[in-house]
């Protein structure tokens, strides 16, 4: 056992935290700062553009649901791996998942090049909005592929001790997105001016740099690397080791992710203002709490590598400070959202309506933040952290689809409720899960090594 004092202890965590929350929160929030990049810029251009590209982004949501669970399955092992000191595991981790990722990214690859319109029809039947998302799903289809490659080795990188380099690559990549995003929509410098179709080539350009980048990466001394006879002679062991893990994690993230796109379903059908306001509102959000899920995905890290060298106790301790910063960065991230409202309403080029709707959304988004930064920092950073990649399936199961979901429905199209209070029930599944975790989290079912 490891002889260190408790304040000693508490400042080695401190340390090592914040070294791998910072740079995956700023990776996070320049991650969200396109999508608001996105928005920015379309709604100067009308709102009829900002409207199309938020409904069709929904499709590269769905497939970042399958890269997340993909990545903290990945996460789960490398991070007890990591901990263990054993590189070959990780590298053998790493060649299969990529290969199953790549699988999927040629999945949506060919729907969103070759089926946009049926894609598009899914979410709106407002023919202005469909025309103008198909553009830009054939364009961004592209990047689906890019991406398959460049986040698994990301998520390598974040796990093995370079979270710095990681958010190097990932901000990068954002910037360049930005940037383009900026030339090609309006036509800045030399660049033609091409609209929606811009802002959609600006995204593939940015991930093919990001995927070159971390290829690039993976041939430096001491890194993980993507070895091509692991990728075709599959560690039978460790692959069957990975779905355990992974198979709840993934489903988690399609049930969540898929009930959150039925809230964009819910809202799209609700007209172009309410679209618009909802687009805002959650690229917002996400921008704020960039640090809670920083928090959560450094946390888990952290518990993994204490749980990966058996010291149980430890990470246990941890979760304990953990969970205490989870309070505090909710409250924090409500405050701020608070605060930045009034410039965010001032911004935005929105109709008058569309802005009503935007300031109520905001507001409620705050008080809710608490819960949003616990039920993260427990659900996807503690409790996977030890393997226990179940509860959240269920967890989000239940209060997704059984709860929020249908009284969403009903109260948009049966009870034909304001706006705003339809937007109220869709997402009170946070504060619905949060007595669940908090019980979950007090049984320390998640305190297990899981290496071999």
């Amino acid at each position: 056992m490891r002889t260190i004092t408790l304040q000693e202890g508490n400042t080695a965590f401190y340390h090592k935290l914040f070294s791998l929350v910072l740079p995956i929160a700023f990776q996070q929030f320049m991650l969200a700062a396109v999508s608001a990049s996105d928005a920015l810029m379309l709604g100067l251009v009308n709102q009829a553009s900002l409207s199309a590209v938020s409904l069709a982004s929904q499709i590269t949501f769905v497939f970042n649901l399958f890269m997340g669970g993909l990545t903290m399955g990945t996460s789960i092992l490398a991070a007890q791996y990591y901990g263990k000191g054993d590189k070959v595991s990780i590298e053998k981790i790493f060649a299969y998942v990529t290969k199953v990722s790549f699988l999927i990214s040629a999945i949506f690859f060919s729907a969103s090049l070759f089926a946009p319109e049926a894609l598009m029809k899914i979410f709106t039947s407002d023919r202005q909005l469909i025309s103008g998302g198909v553009v830009y799903l054939r364009i961004v289809a592209a990047s689906y592929l890019f991406t398959g490659i460049s986040q698994i080795y990301l998520c390598i990188l974040k796990n093995t001790g370079y979270a710095m380099k990681s958010m190097m690559i990932g901000s990068t990549s954002v910037v360049v997105n930005i940037f383009l995003n900026a030339a090609l929509i309006f036509g800045l410098l030399f660049f033609p001016e091409m609209g929606i179709a811009g802002a959609a080539l600006a995204t593939s350009v940015s991930k093919l740099i990001e995927m070159i980048w971390v290829c690039l990466e993976s041939l430096r001394e001491n890194r993980a690397r993507l070895r091509m006879k692991y990728c075709f002679k599959a560690d039978k062991v460790l692959a069957k080791d990975y779905w355990i893990y992974t198979t709840p994690m993934l489903g988690d993230y399609l049930v969540w992710g898929c009930g959150f796109t039925m809230y964009s379903v819910i809202m799209g059908h609700l007209g172009s203002d309410a679209v618009a306001a909802n687009s805002i509102a959650n690229i917002v959000k996400n921008l704020i709490v960039s640090f809670c899920t920083g928090l959560a995905n450094g946390g888990g890290i952290i518990v993994g590598n204490e749980l990966g060298m058996g010291d149980l106790k430890q990470a246990k301790k941890y979760g304990g400070l953990l969970w205490k910063m989870a309070i505090i960065s909710g409250v924090v991230s409500g405050v701020m959202l608070i605060a930045i409202s009034p410039l965010i309403l001032n911004v935005t080029a929105l109709s008058p309506q569309a802005k009503d709707y935007l300031k109520w959304m905001l507001i409620l988004c705050a008080c809710y933040m608490v819960a949003k930064s616990i039920n993260m920092t427990t659900i996807a950073g503690i409790f996977p952290a030890g393997g226990d990649s179940k509860f959240g399936l269920i967890c989000d199961a239940v209060t997704m689809w059984i709860f929020a979901v249908p009284i969403g429905f009903l109260a948009a199209f049966y009870l034909h409720l304001p706006v705003v209070a339809v937007f109220l029930i869709i997402n009170l599944d946070e504060v619905v899960k949060l007595p669940a975790a908090i019980v979950h989290y007090r049984k320390y079912g998640w305190l297990k090594n899981i290496t071999r």
